[in-house]
């Protein structure tokens, strides 16, 4: 199938080959029949991404400072890296789309195959999209006007909170799509509204919706027009619908509206505000959250759990089936709004005139149809990306490997590992198609695919490599061994013990097999330096990591214990694992502190001290705490023994304290150890040997997560 991309180095608008979306459970299949530009925020993202870099660096100076903490605390090469990865990455466009539903995902109840409807669906042939996204588009609504459903939602949410009353004066500043859209809305709701822009054909369109406008590119003052207009008591509400740098929109709603007056920002404006202008009114300002409350909620977008309409009766979903029954009555008519059409063929043309200065406002893309494009072709599940590599033509002993999952983290850290080791780069896989057609495309696999059993049944696969959310971790690993292929699986290697005693009945099976958990921090040049001094120590160490986690929000998917597992389990598994290695003894026991309940702290789980014990009398301590700075260090290990002192600070320098013959050990930038740790699984399958770490030691640091749960659990 085919999906609209932008290239953030240069803007430039690639429409790219992609396998179709997996079904997921609380998803909907659907075939995109027309999806709508939304010329605002798409030629913003054209615009950064023809920008450049001190452009782009200008218009985000909130991520400009993000990485100036990142390299205090990272190292210049390594912030680089990260910058880059992430412009390297493609931009899906989009997200108004109407179509018709294919497949539905367990736990679907409220659409069927054959279904018409809207969503938030990107620019792509087939999309799969959470049900609570989602609306049924009545008969009467062709699909051309309720791919304006969503970008409606958005001008009506923002009118919500503006709470309009009939008869009200309201102001809308910025007379493109949403504007003229929000006119409309308002207009139906019985209010006179007053519409300002520069540009005379939106300003003529706004007049035939109702409203009197203000014409800016004739030096006409809003100001003055707005008090005109209600009768020089200042308008009751006045909605930002504007994308401008400038301060002046805020400053004249301020100015124009009445005493205690709702002001709501919808658009993209500046936002230096004039205290005196507020205060003397007491002015309401608000920013309105895109289609409504949900948005940005994972357990409702993607957990799909509705909120109760008793206490809160209008959802993004909700405001989807509004702005449709609006359409359907006939009281909101975006038709005058489309002011070009184009074939999915053509996108190129769509958003050259995008990044024009000719005028644009509705522009509507069009998919083939059925007839054109057999359901078929739309469904395949892999796309060759090069030619494949024959059994002949494989030297003896060739690592073969699958990736499951294309995230960020496999993208910038564990591909480009296994790529190093030239092991063969066979097929990747991603749920929705897209990241794996980057991934592959960038590190030069043969296939890419949404269809993860075929990946691990593939013949000519012999190395499962799976870099998915943590829920799936075990069951992937199972599959793999069971498959006879050999696994390295990012951690942790499961979320539950009953997960981790099916891995061990599995593996007592393939024990050929070479197994390996991610615990990279092991292989880093500072451990193995460590490892070496402490070897020439007989006696028991004292050992102090101190992790300065950062703080994640509790409603963030590696917070949640079902499928993240927490951060215990989901993170500080590397370092319990560290302190094995360095211990090179056995774990005996668990104890553990958390911080106390206390106003204002969502999560106490990720702000933890345990203490394991050690068979050989070594003991360790683990400080993971979220609640510190991040222009700290993250990591930083103490080891005490034998009247000598070890610190390892971040991973770049490593000083000794009563050490003959060492001092100190420092690299140019931060190695934590992901390369060395990728190469020595494969050279175990190359060389027929077991797995670089032990797989009892597998099992031990992730049953050593899960006490320290339950001891968490018990405090």
């Amino acid at each position: 199938m085919k999906q609209i991309f932008q290239d953030l180095q240069d803007g430039n608008t690639l429409i790219t080959d992609v396998p179709c979306p997996r079904l997921q459970p609380g998803h909907v299949l659907i075939r995109t029949t027309t999806s709508l530009v939304s010329a605002g925020t798409e030629r913003m993202l054209l615009d950064f991404g023809k920008a450049n870099l001190l452009d782009k660096a200008r218009q985000q100076p909130d991520k400009v400072r993000m990485v100036l903490d990142k390299i205090r605390t990272d190292g210049l090469m390594p912030t680089i890296d990260a910058v880059r990865h992430k412009l390297d990455q493609p931009l899906p466009m989009g997200y108004c789309n109407a179509g018709v539903v294919m497949a539905v995902g367990a736990g679907v109840t409220e659409f069927s195959v054959g279904d018409r409807v809207a969503s938030n669906g990107k620019h792509a042939e087939m999309v799969c999209i959470p049900s609570n996204l989602c609306a049924k588009i009545p008969d009467e609504v062709p699909d051309d006007m309720a791919a304006f459903t969503v970008i409606g939602s958005i001008a009506l949410q923002g009118i919500r909170l503006a709470q309009p009353t009939l008869g009200e004066t309201v102001v809308v500043t910025g007379l493109g799509l949403i504007g003229l859209l929000t006119v409309q809305l308002l207009r139906a709701h019985g209010c006179r509204v007053l519409g300002i822009d520069f540009d005379p054909s939106k300003l003529d369109l706004a007049k035939t919706f109702g409203a009197e406008t203000v014409d800016l590119s004739k030096g006409e003052d809003p100001v003055a027009a707005a008090l005109a207009f209600s009768s020089g008591h200042g308008v009751d509400a006045v909605l930002l619908t504007a994308s401008s740098k400038s301060n002046e929109p805020v400053k004249q709603a301020a100015q124009m509206s009445r005493k205690r007056g709702r002001i709501v920002l919808v658009g993209v404006v500046g936002l230096e505000l004039s205290r005196a202008d507020f205060f003397e009114k007491e002015l309401t300002f608000q920013v309105s959250c895109s289609y409504g409350p949900g948005r940005y909620d994972p357990f409702y977008e993607e957990g799909g759990h509705d909120y109760p309409i008793g206490f809160v009766r209008w959802t993004e979903q909700r405001n989807f089936e509004a702005i449709l029954g609006l359409l359907s009555d006939k009281r909101l008519d975006p038709t005058p709004l489309i002011s070009h059409r184009f074939l999915l063929a053509e996108a190129q043309k769509a958003y050259e005139l995008v990044g024009s200065k000719e005028p644009s406002l509705g522009i509507l893309l069009h998919y083939p149809t059925p007839q054109e494009k057999p359901e078929g072709s739309l469904r395949q599940r892999t796309v060759e990306l090069s030619p494949p590599v024959g059994h002949a033509s494989r030297p003896k002993g060739q690592v073969s490997i699958g990736v499951i999952g294309s995230g960020n983290y496999a993208t910038q850290v564990l591909i480009p590992a296994f790529k190093q080791t030239e092991a063969l780069l066979h097929s990747v896989a991603s749920s929705g198609g897209a990241s794996g057609v980057h991934a592959g495309k960038k590190f030069g696999f043969q296939e890419t695919t949404t269809e993860t059993s075929s990946l691990i049944n593939h013949s000519d696969i012999n190395t499962v490599v799976i870099t998915t959310r943590h829920d799936s971790h075990a069951r992937y690993v199972s599959q793999a061994l069971e498959a006879g292929k050999h696994v390295f699986v990012e951690k942790p290697l499961a979320l539950r013990r009953e997960e981790l005693i099916e891995i061990e009945e599995v593996y007592q099976k393939h024990p050929e097999l070479v197994l390996m958990t991610g615990f990279n921090r092991r292989f880093s040049p500072h451990i193995q330096k460590m490892k070496e001094l402490l070897n020439t120590v007989h006696e028991p160490k004292s050992f102090i990591m101190t992790v300065n986690a950062g703080m994640i929000p509790p409603e963030h998917w590696t917070q949640d214990p079902t499928i993240g597992g927490g951060r215990i389990i989901g993170e500080a598994c590397h370092f319990i694992d560290l302190l094995r290695f360095l211990a090179h003894s056995s774990i005996l026991g668990v104890q553990t502190l958390m911080i106390g309940p206390a106003p204002g702290v969502a999560v106490q789980t990720d702000k933890v001290s345990f203490n394991l014990s050690f068979a050989d009398g070594s003991m360790g301590t683990v400080h993971y705490l979220a609640n510190g700075h991040k222009s700290f260090a993250k990591e930083r290990l103490e080891v005490f023994c034998a009247g000598r002192i070890l610190q390892l600070d971040n991973f770049r320098t490593l000083r000794g304290f009563g050490w003959p013959g060492f001092t100190k050990m420092k690299l140019w930038r931060q190695d934590k150890g992901q390369t060395a740790c990728v190469a020595a699984f494969v050279k175990s399958i190359r060389d027929g040997h077991s797995s670089p770490i032990p797989f009892e030691e597998l099992i031990e640091v992730t049953r050593t997560t899960f006490d320290v749960m339950d001891a968490i659990h018990r405090e």
